[in-house]
């Protein structure tokens, strides 16, 4: 198992599938931290904008809709995470061990 596991390692088709998966995931983590920090300094320099109501005679402010968005978006955002890993990075993962299994 170390032989193969060694193989692995030492494949520069892991270390630039490790770097791609790397960047990817740090990406989509300052986005999503970007939608959260945004919102939150919404709030803290912009309580006005969001205590604005929806419209004449409602009771909800702007500010509920879009808190529902950030989470909504950053659930999408997780949800488009996890299928490409299921597909594009398991698949290189993958052939990765099946090479090194030859």
């Amino acid at each position: 198992m170390q032989n193969v596991l060694d193989r692995i390692t030492a494949n520069p088709k892991f270390l630039e599938f490790v770097a791609m998966r790397s960047r990817y995931s740090i990406i989509m983590a300052i986005i999503s931290a970007s939608a959260y920090y945004g919102f939150i300094l919404l709030v803290a320099f912009n309580k006005e904008f969001l205590a604005t109501k929806m419209g004449p005679g409602m009771t909800t402010s702007i500010g509920v809709p879009i808190g529902v968005g950030v989470i909504a978006f950053t659930i999408l955002l997780t949800w488009i995470y996890v299928r490409r890993a299921n597909t594009e990075f398991d698949a290189i993962n993958e052939s990765l061990i099946k090479e090194a299994q030859k």
